[in-house]
């Protein structure tokens, strides 16, 4: 006997891909092998249709079985587009918000809540879920889905989501999943077409400044006053002058003053940007959002509530404007670029947080199983910032590089020469004596006498500065007043060398000694 209440005409022309009917085929093997009450989590990439694919898994569900269906979602936003998937797949539903009249539930065998709205239902007990049989949960890995477990111990649960991986690592997934079924990987949707592939331009960030918060990531305040400041303003715009000029642009910033900031820097700029957070009201949000899909080059300045239940093919770049300690944030802002679009092939992301140095590219061949099945090992596994920041290999400004153009390589690697020296015993001082000789070479080498090596000298102040700090981490010494004192003698001293010497070494270069 079959259930046909709440299925109508199938509305919808969308046709599943063979990976999502493989999906399907998966999970109804669970509905049939599986207990009644197991929970079987279900994972698959940003963009890659889980939506489609659990709306049709409700269209077969109702078909089969005699029971009742509810979805469950985070936000309202998102309820409104589940239900409205389920209606193109032949499936009436009920959403369960606040404003809901419940009078009529009878007459439907599935339903789509927001969790907090379905929580004061059910502890009210004005929502009859006792035919409930299967129970859909989208954006699995956020934690307020399993306060709501205990309404639901005799149904089975399918959580849904593109990385399974809790939101809160004191409360990983595998306490409230039996199962983890790994969909289609990011890499096979793009060689198959069915997602745009990420050129990324990383930034080598200075991040050992922003505090980690009680929730395990990067505090509001930390992050404001370091993306707030000028230099870090500045960066951004220069970022997104050089990449993606002219093109529509998604910014995720972690706090609203930053979003407000760099909403104030592209507009005086001359740029078109709107700024969005979660204070703006339904009918401001509706106007930006509009604005933003028919404006070719808007710039979209937000605060994390884009991360999800957010779709629209047209973007082009994504700009991390800020660093994150989670992997899901990542994966779900770079998604948001993904969708692909009439001839869009691949979109541009802008990392300003090292986020790309600490999770590897988006889209790199995870272990979600292994994830899943031992997160903290996968998290604790992350580079710190000190560390991580340690291995980059610092890169002049390109007007300063311009300076001395004629210099081959300008790098000095003062970890790697304080390695060599320790090894042979040298003391630590050879490694500023030979950082300043060539700091020396480059500037003869881009001069025609000492007055112009000596001006150049002058420009290197950030780079000596680079240097210095790496010595002191390597010395295991960096107070204020040694650094201040370091930075001071190495320019005396590279100036003295520069007069005392620049004739020689201007002669072993060139073959000949400077024109009179």
């Amino acid at each position: 006997m079959t259930n046909n209440l709440g299925l109508e005409q199938k509305k919808t022309d969308k046709e599943l891909y063979s990976y999502q009917k493989g999906a399907i085929d998966q999970i109804f093997e669970k509905f049939e092998t599986a207990p009644d009450d197991y929970h079987l989590l279900y994972q698959l990439p940003t963009g890659g249709g889980k939506t489609v694919i659990f709306s049709e898994i409700v269209r077969q569900y109702l078909k089969t079985h005699q029971k009742k269906v509810l979805i469950m979602t985070h936000r309202v936003e998102l309820s409104k587009q589940t239900s409205a998937m389920l209606t193109s797949f032949g499936v009436t539903n009920k959403v369960v918000d606040s404003k809901a009249n419940l009078d009529d539930q009878d007459q439907y065998s599935c339903f789509v809540a927001m969790v907090e709205t379905l929580n004061n239902r059910l502890n009210d007990g004005k929502l009859d879920i006792s035919g409930v049989g299967l129970v859909i949960i989208d954006e699995a890995h956020y934690n307020s889905f399993t306060k709501l477990f205990k309404f639901f111990e005799n149904s089975f649960v399918l959580g849904v989501t593109a990385t399974p991986l809790s939101s809160n690592k004191d409360l990983p997934m595998k306490g409230n999943y039996n199962e983890l079924i790994a969909g289609e990987s990011i890499g096979s949707l793009i060689e198959n077409e069915f997602l745009a592939r990420a050129e990324v331009f990383q930034y080598d960030m200075g991040l050992t400044s922003l505090e980690i918060g009680s929730n395990g990531d990067y505090t509001v305040k930390s992050s404001e006053d370091l993306y707030t400041s000028p230099a870090m303003l500045s960066k951004l715009l220069e970022s997104y002058k050089k990449h993606s000029n002219g093109k529509k642009t998604l910014i995720f910033n972690n706090g609203i003053n930053t979003s407000i900031m760099v909403y104030h820097t592209f507009k005086e700029a001359g740029f078109p940007i709107a700024h969005l957070d979660n204070t703006a009201t339904k009918k401001q949000r509706s106007q930006i959002l509009k604005w933003f899909k028919e404006t070719p080059d808007a710039i979209l300045s937000s605060v994390s509530i884009l991360t999800t239940g957010f779709d629209e093919p047209t973007i082009d770049t994504i700009i991390l404007n800020r660093a994150t300690k989670s992997l899901t944030l990542y994966y779900q802002m770079i998604g948001r670029g993904s969708r692909i679009l009439n001839n869009k092939s691949k979109f541009t992301v802008i990392d300003l947080g090292n986020n790309h140095h600490r999770f590897g590219p988006w889209g790199a061949d995870l272990d979600w199983g292994t994830i899943f099945r031992s997160p903290n090992f996968y998290m604790d596994k992350l580079m710190d910032d000190e560390t991580l920041e340690s291995h980059f290999k610092h890169e002049m400004p390109e007007e300063l590089r311009a300076e001395f153009s004629k210099s081959e390589e300008v790098y000095f690697d003062i970890k790697q020469v304080y390695k060599d020296a320790t090894f042979k015993g040298e003391s630590s001082k050879v490694v500023l004596e030979r950082s300043i000789e060539q700091h020396a070479k480059i500037c003869i080498e881009n001069s025609e006498d000492v007055y112009d090596a000596l001006a150049l000298a002058k420009l290197l102040k950030g780079d000596i500065d680079v240097r210095i700090d790496m010595y002191a981490k390597c010395i295991s010494k960096s107070t204020f007043n040694f650094l201040s004192w370091l930075r001071d003698d190495y320019k005396k001293k590279l100036n003295a060398y520069l007069r005392t010497n620049f004739d020689q070494v201007f002669e072993d270069i060139h073959g000949h000694p400077p024109e009179e």
